[in-house]
């Protein structure tokens, strides 16, 4: 085999998938064009065709005005007895948010799967050094794993939710279905505290080392050196991409417990047709979330050598520093030959620490 053909058998593979993921979406795209109208707006025909003397459009005419009455009780959305705009709603839920929602995600799972077989782990160049340097303590690792173990279940429960009833009730039968959704649903609930805490935590922590600095466009000029085997940008502590993320979950992440908390109490500060509204908001925003973890999963674990080990010893090899993040290791090493220039002598004869 020739030292050309793996590089041309990898783009051929990245180009299969960028395709299949166009067509995937293309085709989700017409799904929802075909199927996503409302049963009130397919051509007017009233369901049953029982009319008496009123015609199609002027009975239409009044559902689409919506029909309120009066009602003795404090609750007055009782009084709401046609509320058209819930039309509106299901019908960008079960079409957009469902399909294409859908096919954005293989799309981007392809495209993940295709940059990995055209450019493989990213390997430290000069390899190992068998020294190790401290990247984050044990409070960022907590905010972190706390933020992303409660992402991931609230993912997969949020998946259930809005996928579960025609992908996994035919396979284990509507009693399992209904009570493994119930408490999905419970635990969607309880665990959505647990990713607020998360994200305020993540922010707190990090949000000095994220605003943008005389590095990014360096970064951004190279591509991060993720797309070619070549020398890596200089950065601080977090990378243009990185950078780039943060500001991303922590605005997804304020849009996702905004809305979520709205619909854990609904009606204290929202109508019954915001509140649909505010459904569909944190259904797509929770799909572009899962999106961005994608790809911010890989490159965290089999994308990038070594930078698994930054979110679980804390640790990393100090050659990933020095080619990652070449800005914030000199600042590191700096402070620690300053503290060991500042440090006392040891008095003659005491035994070295």
């Amino acid at each position: 085999m020739s030292e050309q053909s793996v590089p041309r058998r990898r783009i051929k593979t990245l180009v299969l998938a960028v395709l299949f993921g166009l067509f995937a979406a293309l085709t989700a795209i017409t799904a929802y064009v075909e199927l996503a109208p409302a049963i009130a707006q397919t051509e007017g025909r009233v369901p049953g065709g029982t009319l008496g003397t009123t015609s199609d459009a002027e009975l239409w005419r009044q559902v689409r005005r919506g029909v309120t009455g009066t009602v003795s009780i404090p609750d007055q959305k009782a009084a709401t007895l046609v509320q058209s705009e819930g039309d509106n709603w299901r019908a960008w839920r079960n079409g957009p948010i469902y399909t294409v929602g859908a096919a954005a995600f293989w799309t981007i799972f392809l495209v993940v799967f295709g940059f990995y077989m055209l450019r493989g782990k990213v390997r430290i160049q000069h390899g190992k050094s068998g020294r190790t340097i401290l990247r984050f303590n044990g409070v960022e690792r907590f905010a972190h794993w706390l933020a992303a173990g409660s992402f991931i279940v609230l993912a997969v429960t949020g998946v259930n939710m809005l996928y579960g009833k025609h992908l996994l009730m035919p396979v284990i039968g509507k009693e399992a279905f209904a009570a493994l959704t119930e408490l999905g649903k419970l635990t969607h609930n309880y665990v959505g505290f647990a990713f607020m805490l998360g994200l305020v935590m993540i922010f707190v922590l990090w949000v000095k080392d994220n605003f943008w600095d005389r590095y990014d466009w360096g970064w951004i000029k190279k591509g991060g050196g993720l797309l070619f085997e070549t020398e890596h940008p200089r950065a601080g502590k977090f990378n243009f991409g990185q950078k780039t993320v943060f500001w991303m979950v922590i605005g997804g992440g304020l849009v996702l417990s905004g809305t979520g908390l709205n619909l854990l109490f609904p009606f204290q500060w929202a109508t019954l047709s915001q509140m649909q509204w505010l459904q569909a908001i944190h259904g797509t925003a929770s799909q572009v979330m899962c999106m961005l973890m994608i790809a911010h999963i890989y490159i965290g674990s089999i994308g990038m050598e070594d930078a698994i080990h930054s979110m679980t010893s804390g640790r990393v090899d100090e050659n990933w520093a020095r080619e990652h993040h070449a800005a914030w290791f000199d600042e590191v090493k700096a402070k620690e030959a300053e503290a060991r220039r500042q440090a006392p002598a040891a008095a003659p004869g005491a035994p070295a620490e």
